[in-house]
């Protein structure tokens, strides 16, 4: 089994999830020989009030823009 774990600011449609979660496992299944039906994709959503780039939060990046 392969299990691919992606972490991202949340903030993506359901459609968009879907869409990325489908090309990963075909990327992984094509990649390494498997069966599409082993690729496992886990996403991990954290929202912007937990996420810090250069030590600012994303909510306040955010505002700025």
């Amino acid at each position: 089994m392969i299990v691919v774990k992606l972490t991202m600011m949340e903030g993506r449609t359901v459609q968009q999830k879907a869409e990325l979660a489908r090309r990963l496992t075909e990327a992984a299944a094509r990649h390494f020989g498997a069966d599409p039906k082993e690729v496992r994709v886990v996403i991990y959503e954290v929202p912007a009030t937990s996420w810090a780039t250069g030590g600012i939060l994303m909510s306040e990046l955010r505002k700025e823009r």
